[in-house]
């Protein structure tokens, strides 16, 4: 059965790459989102050398990994999902002798790999070029990074697929999809670093599961977060991996026995 999803990972990644170039206008994307954020912030820190816990530097280091951070950890498996269930691929996906979930979530890991590799990679190096980017040195930090990236990823696919399986009772989702963007960008701290909320907002937001898509993995490579602070990001992003494990699977157990393809 590893075997079958290593195989979809990486038939997704080679599909990806046959389309490469496609995803060059996207680093500029997200160098000219970076760099917008960083003149914005430069102006507001001022003459202060420190704002919300962070240094300029530090600040601008969680801007650049966040921003392409994003392109690993994005999908669109609400989407994706919801586009079958439409059109009735849906009941021929069924027919496989594999997780219906298990195929998406493979099929997304193997574009994030992609992603990776030729997005976040390239455009980070770029970022580092054109602003003062601190990256890490330290390898257990960049080790304590990808571990908090690969949760980011995992809670961020688990959310999406809630949305998508919302099809079997809704047919259109659109509206949907464009909240659960709007709401994971702005809690994961993509925009704002949590700090900067109030204290009772930031109190609520560490703890639910949005923080950990964004702010912990950038605030770890910023380095404003270590030591027994980050062990608890990481543990409560765990709990909540299980948790909507959990959801998802009762979603989805429901979702089948309420599914009607063409009628049927």
């Amino acid at each position: 059965m590893i075997a079958t999803y290593l195989e979809l990972i990486r038939i997704r990644f080679l599909v990806m790459l046959a389309y490469r170039v496609n995803f060059y206008s996207g680093i500029l994307t997200y160098l000219i989102y970076t760099g917008g954020y960083y003149f914005f912030w430069m102006a507001a820190y001022g003459a202060r050398e420190n704002l919300g816990g962070l240094s300029p530097t530090e600040m601008t280091t969680y801007l650049a990994v966040g921003w392409m951070a994003r392109a690993f950890y994005f999908n669109h498996l609400d989407r994706e999902i919801a586009d079958e269930i439409r059109d009735g691929t849906v009941a021929v996906q069924l027919l496989r002798p594999v997780s219906y979930l298990g195929q998406r979530v493979a099929g997304a890991l193997g574009e994030a790999l992609f992603r990776l590799l030729f997005f976040s990679v390239p455009g980070l190096t770029l970022a580092a070029l054109l602003f003062p980017v601190r990256l890490p040195m330290d390898p257990k930090v960049w080790l304590a990074y990808l571990a908090a990236l690969t949760l980011a990823f995992v809670l961020n696919a688990q959310i999406n697929l809630l949305v998508g399986l919302a099809a079997v009772w809704s047919t259109r989702i659109q509206g949907l999809t464009w909240a659960r963007r709007l709401v994971v960008d702005l809690l994961s701290g993509l925009y704002l670093p949590l700090s900067f909320y109030p204290a009772w907002a930031r109190a609520v937001l560490e703890w639910l599961p949005f923080s950990a898509i964004s702010y912990v993995p950038s605030l770890i490579a910023a380095g404003g977060l270590w030591g027994r602070p980050m062990l608890l990001a990481l543990v409560r992003g765990l709990i909540w991996a299980v948790v909507l494990g959990a959801l998802v699977r009762l979603v989805w157990r429901r979702a089948t026995r309420a599914l009607t393809v063409h009628g049927g």
